[in-house]
């Protein structure tokens, strides 16, 4: 007990913030203002973007509702989690949330069970005429009763198929 070692400390650099640079709480306002202003050019490509992505998904479930393979299962899943991660930065939330349950849908549902068309159809044509619409209020109660039924749908599905 009387041979006590003194304790050292080590503080290994903190790498990350000599990688990330200091400034405003380790971020690059220059950076950030820079992408600011990208996102401001690139608005006006929005619309059209969406539009292809729509077409993407309009597409991926005619070709599953003609051939039910996995192949066209793996594009209609595609097709939708691509809509649900980007609708949001184009100023489609309720789109977004369509697609989120769509997605929801396919992906949970064992690949041993068909996606049933009719909803896929539903999802399909809510997006179609969000888009078509423009509507972006979350706050819209047909809105909101349409995605709160679709989702209710896609839950009856999921637990009735884990049966």
């Amino acid at each position: 007990m009387g041979n006590k070692q003194p304790i050292e400390l080590f503080m290994p650099p903190n790498m990350l913030k000599a990688k990330v640079g200091g400034g405003l709480g380790g971020v690059d306002v220059a950076a950030m203002k820079r992408a600011e202003l990208a996102m401001e050019e690139l608005k006006s490509e929005f619309p059209g973007w969406i539009a292809d992505d729509v077409k993407k998904l309009i597409d991926a479930r005619t070709r599953y509702s003609q051939i039910p393979d996995d192949a066209g299962r793996t594009a209609l899943l595609r097709a939708a989690h691509d809509i649900k991660g980007q609708a949001p930065t184009f100023h489609f939330p309720l789109i977004a949330r369509v697609a989120a349950s769509l997605s929801r849908l396919i992906g949970e549902l064992p690949a041993r069970i068909a996606i049933p068309g009719a909803l896929v159809d539903a999802h399909v044509n809510a997006i179609q005429v969000i888009h078509k619409l423009g509507m972006q209020d979350t706050r819209d109660k047909t809105a909101q009763a349409l995605c709160a039924e679709l989702d209710a749908r896609v839950d009856e599905v999921l637990k009735t198929a884990k049966k």
